[in-house]
């Protein structure tokens, strides 16, 4: 068979990334053979694929749950803002342009193909294919020029299942809405509603669910409960806005207290989930000096904007301390546009065309900006542990002195390294927080048996066991083995709109 569906959301962070993996995961435990796919995603939490592509974070993720090699053509355009008006589009893992949001349209065409594409060698390679939509179908200001949501769908002649987050409220609104605002033809493909983030009595529920088909002639598959700790490689920075898992050990002596810095263009902030999966390590993300005042460890994450948002981290006056830290011996770790804040001297004619700037000063290491990205998946060692990471930066760090730290160096309290994911190594990860809880002179042991691998797989096993126990799947699978449904109503005031030529 050559089945597919899409997963469309009523907003960014509806539910759609997780729900994806959780199909995923349910169909491969089915024995299927399928793959995950997102047209466009627009993230600056990336991933390298084993051959040098560059890929949205979330589909590697939803890859692995699938149980399959991740690909370029999982996620064929990627979007990488770099300011509120441009962005760096990565075509097939490649960069192939710097473009504002106006610019991007002539760039549409070509970029269909290669969806369209893209899609037919999955849907070739693969039995099933899950689809995830970008921000909401619903956006019908750009629904023209779609080729991730609707305008996909309807190219492919996709099922489409909308979700919603009940926890923001307003979800029966949002969910109705979501179908009223689209064209008749759009309307036809949407097959049915899934709930998502619910706490509460269900039967309170329910006549919500039976108005909702009546208005909209459409079930609702299913109705997701409320789970705490499900950050899968979140795409975009909502997720941090979330509540967040506590540490298991109260705060004391034998906690350690990491503050990451929240940069206005942060990327890969998944570095840091595992620090988040030990117990005794609290994880906060920090925006003001005064949060960085009782951490044991202070974190510059990796950043698509290294220059301006070194000069947001002076405005704020976390630059005076982290600094300060540092000369006090307290720990500070940069990871990639944060290891390049951290030095001397940066070069920079490529992202923020600034020129020349001065770094924090902290690092003996000058940095300089090449137009061609390295994308590469490195391994080494560092404390006797293998670590095996990913990389991708414009920045090309010339390490003039301190001691060797996986790709960078170490200057007494501070670390440096353009290797992203290198904490998902659990020797490595134990080895650092034991040094960094004796330069803090705190009493933090590591677990021993905490591996990072194996919890991110029990979360798989967790989504697929949400959507085999709270979703329709006979209704899901009869979608995917017969697509859409025919003689769906069409919901007022669903009227001619503009629509893909």
């Amino acid at each position: 068979m050559s089945g597919a569906l899409l997963v469309a959301g009523t907003t960014s962070d509806a539910g759609k990334s997780v729900l994806t993996a959780g199909l995923c995961r349910w169909l491969a435990r089915r024995g299927v053979k399928v793959a995950p796919f997102k047209a466009q995603n627009m993230s600056l939490n990336s991933m390298v694929t084993s051959d040098g592509a560059e890929i949205g974070r979330a589909q590697y993720m939803q890859a692995q749950a699938a149980g399959v090699e991740p690909k370029a053509i999982m996620n064929p355009v990627l979007l990488k803002p770099g300011s509120d008006r441009r962005s760096q589009v990565v075509v097939l893992g490649r960069p192939v342009a710097e473009v504002d949001a106006m610019q991007y349209g002539a760039h549409k065409e070509r970029l269909r193909e290669v969806v369209a594409a893209s899609l037919g060698q999955l849907r070739a390679e693969y039995d099933v294919v899950i689809c995830e939509g970008a921000g909401s179908p619903a956006e019908i200001n750009l629904r023209a020029g779609d080729i991730t949501n609707m305008g996909l769908a309807r190219a492919a002649d996709l099922p489409v299942i909308v979700v919603g987050d009940i926890d923001r409220g307003g979800v029966f609104a949002s969910l109705f809405g979501t179908v009223a605002l689209l064209e008749p033809a759009d309307q036809a493909l949407i097959a049915g509603f899934v709930i998502n983030k619910f706490r509460g009595a269900a039967e309170l529920l329910a006549p919500g669910l039976d108005q909702l088909k009546a208005l909209t002639g459409r079930p609702t598959l299913g109705v997701l409960p409320w789970k705490l700790g499900l950050y899968l490689d979140s795409e975009d920075t909502l997720a941090l806005d979330a509540p967040r898992p506590d540490a298991r050990a109260p705060y004391g002596r034998e906690t350690l207290r990491v503050a990451v810095i929240r940069f206005p263009r942060i990327s890969n902030f998944t570095d840091l989930d595992a620090l988040s999966c030990e117990p005794g390590v609290a994880v906060r993300y920090a925006a003001s000096p005064g949060d960085l005042a009782d951490a044991d460890l202070v974190v510059l994450p990796g950043t698509r904007a290294t220059v301006n948002d070194l000069a947001w981290l002076r405005e704020r006056g976390m630059a005076d301390e982290v600094v300060r830290r540092a000369r006090e011996g307290r720990p500070v770790l940069g990871v990639c546009g944060g290891f390049q804040m951290l030095a001397h001297e940066i070069v920079d004619e490529v992202e923020s065309g600034a020129g020349r700037a001065e770094g924090l000063g902290l690092l003996p290491v000058r940095v300089t900006f090449e137009r061609d990205k390295t994308l590469g998946r490195p391994s080494g060692t560092a404390y006797g542990e293998p670590v095996i990471a990913y990389e991708i930066h414009h920045g090309i760090a010339e390490v003039e002195g301190g001691e060797p730290f996986l790709d960078g160096c170490r200057t007494g309290s501070v670390w440096g390294t353009t290797w992203h994911g290198a904490m998902e190594n659990d020797g490595f990860r134990r080895a650092f927080l034991a040094d960094v809880a004796g330069v803090a002179r705190r009493d933090f042991t590591a677990a021993p048996d905490v591996s990072f691998a194996a919890l991110r797989e029990a979360t798989f096993d967790t989504l697929g066991d949400l959507v085999e126990e709270h979703l329709d799947t006979d209704a899901v699978w009869r979608l995917i083995e017969r697509g859409v449904p025919g003689g769906l109503p069409v919901v007022p005031p669903g009227g001619p709109r503009p629509t893909d030529k």
